[in-house]
């Protein structure tokens, strides 16, 4: 025989999931449809935890009627495979001297080990993702990019600047219901390159470029601090909502980590993406929170009213 108090308590219990799920309906509607770009990097890339919760936020997402698309690098990973092979890494300017000799282990790790775990952790929850680069079907083309210190124009070696993104394979897999897992490798935009050199690309650059010609509803960047902060290291506050020519107007005062982050941010709001978020990647689920929920966790970038674009 059943016991109603039983039945009663377990209804009780369940209650807050309902709750929860009814919350997060006004942000499902207004989401559904749309394609989210994110860039995956930091602490939720080398952390096991942290890497299995972004695999099922994403899934979630796409389970929830978005269309995610994931871009990503893989420093650490590429770090560690030169430093097995003998190889130094050199930065300048906050990004990677990609030698010829580098060029070949970022493909190799970015292709061959990050994008191939991550596909492997989402395909957990369904035959949903599909790795793939920015070489193929030419969808990031990039001419060689030029640092700049003290006034110098320096030579990063195969370091690419994205002249021109070709949407039509990562449309495609979307509109079959799939996920486009893309490491961040442009082809050259030489036609006399022979060689059919390729380029490393900064990851939030990559995916900022994409969001943009996707006419993506939302770029999230995925970074190892809460957001940006209003003033850092005198603060830890942090900004949660800000204007593209407000985040103008701080480019030059921020760390060299956060530029790449924060002018891709700016470049996709620029550019035709609703919103631009820079989230804690160290939270799990930092997405979903992001997303379904009224607080956030990070920082909004959102395009300039008309008239702010007009001063």
């Amino acid at each position: 025989m059943t016991n109603p108090g039983a039945t009663s308590t377990r209804k009780h219990t369940a209650l807050p999931k309902a709750r929860t799920l009814i919350e997060a309906l006004p942000w499902l509607t207004r989401h559904h449809g749309k394609t989210v770009v994110i860039k995956f990097g930091g602490n939720a890339m080398v952390d096991e935890e942290l890497k299995s919760a972004f695999a099922q936020d994403v899934a979630f997402l796409r389970h929830a009627g978005l269309r995610p698309v994931v871009v990503h690098g893989g420093g650490p990973q590429i770090s560690a495979q030169l430093d097995r092979m003998g190889l130094a890494s050199e930065f300048k300017a906050g990004l990677r001297v990609t030698t010829p000799e580098a060029m070949d282990v970022v493909r190799m790790v970015l292709a061959g080990q990050v994008q191939r775990e991550l596909v492997g952790l989402l395909n957990r929850h369904g035959p949903l993702a599909v790795g793939m680069t920015g070489e193929d079907a030419h969808t990031m083309t990039a001419t060689k990019h030029y640092a700049e210190i003290d006034g110098e124009r320096v030579d990063l070696g195969r370091v690419g600047e994205i002249t021109h993104v070709d949407t039509g394979a990562v449309q495609a897999l979307l509109d079959d219901g799939r996920i486009p897992v893309i490491s961040s490798i442009a082809r050259s935009a030489d036609v006399a390159d022979a060689g059919g050199h390729v380029f490393n690309v900064n990851a939030d650059t990559a995916a900022a470029a994409l969001a943009a010609a996707l006419g993506a509803e939302t770029l999230m960047v995925l970074t190892d601090v809460e957001g940006l902060y209003e003033d850092w290291p005198r603060s830890d506050e942090v900004i949660s909502r800000l204007t593209a020519s407000e985040l103008e107007r701080l480019l030059p005062e921020l760390t060299s980590g956060m530029v790449p982050k924060m002018e891709g941010c700016l470049h996709a709001v620029r550019n035709g993406v609703t919103t631009a978020r820079v989230i804690d990647g160290r939270v799990q689920h930092s997405i979903l929170l992001e997303i379904f929920t009224d607080e956030g966790i990070g920082t909004m970038v959102v395009p300039d009213e008309p008239q702010e674009r007009e001063a």
